[in-house]
């Protein structure tokens, strides 16, 4: 039992990342011109193509443009769009600001969390999904309304959820 619930406590192992270092060239120079003042551009980039910032591409983007490790951090610890740790490669957002809350979408997230097995800010164990939640993203006439992979999902309901992840599972 001792056992069980230790294992139930681990987080999942982060798959491996190879970091294409000419990719990221072309993201700091080709599109961005290598300019510091493009930093939040340039790591909104790294984190679409990774889904997350890894470690080794902000060292690489640091010693690029020669911005400290720690003005990097500032800014991504500051932005709630950028994350550290690994996502899963399908990203949900139920949002749970007003008008969406009076609506349902905490049964929705409920229903999410129980399908999946993970709570909010959580991701599952395979990295294939990753649970947010969000206090507004300003759609509020189409609530509840979920975000899976940047696709915006209105008058969403527990069984819509379901269904769609059943779908994605597949």
């Amino acid at each position: 039992m001792a056992e069980e619930s230790r294992n139930q406590d681990a987080k999942p192992c982060a798959p491996q990342v190879d970091i294409d270092y000419q990719e990221l060239d072309d993201l700091i120079f080709q599109r961005s011109g290598g300019d510091k003042e493009n930093l939040i551009m340039i790591l909104q980039a790294i984190s679409k193509r990774y889904n997350y910032l890894p470690l080794p591409a902000l060292r690489y983007l640091s010693a690029k443009l020669g911005v400290s490790m720690s003005g990097i951090y500032e800014i991504v610890t500051f932005y709630s769009m950028f994350c550290l740790e690994p996502r899963g490669r399908n990203i949900i957002s139920v949002c749970l600001g007003t008008a969406c809350h009076v609506r349902g979408a905490e049964r929705i997230k409920q229903s999410v969390e129980d399908y999946l097995g993970i709570k909010a800010g959580e991701t599952t164990a395979d990295f294939k999904f990753t649970l947010e939640t969000v206090r507004c993203i300003g759609c509020c006439s189409l609530g509840p309304v979920v975000v899976i992979d940047e696709k915006y999902h209105g008058g969403m309901t527990s069984d819509k959820m379901l269904n769609t992840l059943k779908e994605m599972a597949n």
